[in-house]
């Protein structure tokens, strides 16, 4: 299921936010530190890996681009039921139409092993979720302050 969270951006351009997160505490967290620091983006949530990959090729209930836009930016949890991750990230990294997208895995896992497989499938960045509220609202923060007005993207300029 997608829920819609959109406020009014304040750069020229909205950025469109996918996250993919299967914990609703967590969900709910990221949403909440946005809208408490007034982050200004639309994001699409769905909760497991599979559902992520119907969202980004269209598939089952995800056809209409009007109401499932393509992301700007991808926010990736990697422990995710019925598709991990890291596989979700290797489809996207392999398609020719979703390649570009930046995909920057947002996970509770500080394994090593998690982080050098994200990076050989061309993660963009990998951040580790503080279990501290105030810690995890300014990773937010920093994250869509970094990604939407910071970073020039393709559709930049």
């Amino acid at each position: 299921m997608v829920l819609g969270f959109q406020m009014t951006n304040r750069t020229a351009q909205a950025v469109t936010i996918l996250l993919v997160e299967d914990n609703d505490a967590h969900t709910k967290l990221i949403l909440r530190a946005m809208q408490e620091d007034r982050l200004t983006n639309p994001v699409y949530c769905v909760r497991d890996g599979e559902e992520a990959l119907d969202y980004l090729f269209h598939r089952g209930g995800y056809t209409d681009t009007n109401k499932h836009p393509r992301p700007d930016i991808i926010l990736l949890d990697l422990k995710l039921p019925k598709i991990n991750g890291l596989e979700v990230l290797r489809t996207i990294k392999e398609s020719a139409d979703l390649k570009m997208i930046p995909v920057v895995v947002l996970t509770s896992s500080t394994d090593q092993r998690d982080v050098d497989k994200a990076y050989q499938h061309y993660v963009n960045s990998y951040i580790s979720k503080p279990l501290d509220f105030d810690k995890f609202r300014l990773v937010v923060q920093e994250l869509d302050y970094y990604w939407t007005i910071i970073n020039t993207n393709k559709n930049s300029g």
